[in-house]
C-alpha cells in the first residue's frame, strides 16, 4: 500500500485467488485512504480482463504457487499492452540447496507451492523468448525479473 499511495492517479487492479486475501487488502487500502484500487478475486490462469489492458503487470511471489504456470504466463502476457512492463519475483529451484529442501519438505507438502518450478536459466530462456526485453537476476532462490513486451 505505501507504493500505491505514491501513485494517486494510477488505476490499480489487485487480483488474488483468495477472497480472504482480497478482503484483507481492501481493508488496508481503506485504512490508508486509497480509492484508486480495484480488488478482484480470480485465477491468474484465466484473467478476467481484455487483451492488452494493462501498462504493467506485477507478480510478487506468485508463480511458484500457481497450479497452471503455463496458463499464468500466457495470461499475464495477453493482458499486457505492447511496450508494457512485466515484473516480479518468485522462488526458483536449484539456486540454494537449503531453500530447495525447505520448499520440498514444507511448502510443497502443505500445498502452498506447486511443481514444476523454474530454474534461473529456464526462467531467463522463457522470458527472453516471450518478451522484447527480459532481465532476470536472482538472490539465492528468489528470481527477480523485468520484461518489456
Amino acid at each position: 500500500m505505501p507504493v500505491f499511495a505514491k501513485l494517486p492517479h494510477a488505476d490499480i487492479t489487485c487480483l488474488d485467488y483468495s477472497e480472504k486475501m482480497m478482503e484483507s487488502a481492501r481493508k488496508r487500502a481503506e485504512e490508508a485512504g486509497l480509492h484508486n484500487i480495484a480488488f478482484v478475486q480470480g485465477d491468474v490462469g484465466k484473467l478476467p480482463f481484455a487483451d492488452e489492458s494493462f501498462d504493467a503487470v506485477v507478480s510478487l511471489n506468485g508463480f511458484h504457487a500457481f497450479p497452471d504456470k503455463e496458463a499464468a504466463y500466457r495470461e499475464t502476457y495477453r493482458v499486457l499492452k505492447k511496450g508494457g512492463v512485466f515484473t516480479g519475483c518468485f522462488y526458483v529451484e536449484g539456486a540454494n540447496s537449503h531453500t530447495d529442501t525447505m520448499i520440498r519438505l514444507f511448502y510443497i507438502r502443505s500445498g502452498f507451492f506447486t511443481r514444476p518450478f523454474e530454474t534461473v536459466d529456464s526462467l531467463r530462456r522463457r522470458l527472453k523468448n516471450m518478451y522484447q526485453e527480459a532481465d532476470v537476476q536472482h538472490v539465492q532462490s528468489i528470481a527477480v525479473f523485468r520484461c518489456i513486451k
